[in-house]
């Protein structure tokens, strides 16, 4: 039996493959997403709702959730309406559209199961319909409250990254830099960071994509309270040696940072990741200090200075 072990070069693949399929392609987008389209999959085999519930943006999921009250309350309105409207008692609309609303309001009624009083079905017929209704109510606003719980309890690295890396004086050379901070109020510890640095060659007529994680002066510390300026010193051992500008341009360069942490607040492993293109970094700069002492004695990080940098 052949046994296989891992080469040097097999180590410095990270998932992405070492082709290249665009020019300016890009691997991770600013938000921390694999740049990933995938096809193929039928209708069916694409659904996820429960993940694409949890990870949609606040104000998306408050619209589904008052679209879908809206629209199961003017369905089942239209039901009681063209069934059998005489059949809700207490009834007091004489035009249509009165008569219709007070449906739509006697359908909320059922759905959540309140039940004023004034209004109740009779019949077979409407009573049919609003217990159905009232079952579904019980499902649906049960679902909600999970998935309600959900949101709120799934740990969510807030994590603010400067816009632009640098290329700075450090100790006599240079170093790649990189800041952060945390946006909550609550401290990360044991916060660790990978920084990947990777690059197009030609190699037999071929693009081929490498990679290379950078040694780094910190590559873990031990509570993020203020803001982390992530160093990956350019000395003889760098890939970054001897570049210039330009010719972070010409190997379409991409510096990918993975961060993982521990949030204390939900005592659970959190995780973050950016990229930054060529375009994205500068050279010859250093970051404006974001940190001063408060009047209260306690220490002023200005978040909106994260980004801030001049020119050396």
């Amino acid at each position: 039996m052949a046994i296989f072990k891992n080469r040097p070069e097999d180590l410095k693949e990270f998932g992405f493959g070492t082709k290249v399929y665009e020019s300016n392609q890009r691997l991770i987008t600013k938000n921390g997403r694999s740049n990933v389209t995938r096809k193929g999959l039928t209708f069916l085999e694409e659904l996820s709702f429960y993940h694409s519930l949890i990870t949609m943006s606040w104000w998306k999921f408050n619209l589904l959730v008052a679209t879908a009250f809206f629209s199961v309350n003017i369905f089942f309105a239209l039901l009681y309406y063209f069934v059998d409207i005489n059949n809700i008692n207490g009834m007091i609309a004489t035009s249509n559209f009165d008569r219709f609303m007070e449906a739509f309001f006697f359908s909320t009624q059922s759905l959540t199961t309140v039940g004023y009083g004034r209004l109740n079905p009779v019949g077979i017929t409407n009573s049919t319909i609003a217990a159905f209704e009232s079952m579904m109510g019980l499902l649906a606003f049960a679902l909600a409250t999970g998935l309600l719980y959900g949101r709120f309890s799934r740990p969510v690295a807030k994590l603010l990254f400067s816009e632009v890396a640098l290329i700075a004086p450090y100790r006599g050379m240079t170093g790649f830099m990189i800041r952060m901070a945390n946006k909550r109020k609550h401290d990360l510890i044991e916060v660790e960071a990978q920084v990947i640095y990777s690059w197009v060659v030609i190699e037999n007529e071929k693009e081929i994509r490498k990679f290379e994680t950078l040694n780094l002066e910190l590559q873990r510390i031990s509570v993020l309270s203020a803001t982390w300026t992530i160093v990956h010193p350019i000395d003889d051992n760098s890939p970054m040696k001897d570049l210039k500008e330009n010719d972070f341009k010409t190997r379409n360069t991409e510096i990918i940072l993975n961060i993982k942490a521990f949030d204390e607040s939900f005592s659970q492993t959190v995780y973050s990741r950016t990229s930054y293109k060529y375009h994205e970094m500068v050279v010859g700069a250093k970051f404006i200090p974001a940190i001063s002492p408060n009047p209260d004695g306690s220490v002023l990080v200005e978040l909106d200075k994260i980004s801030a940098f001049e020119r050396v």
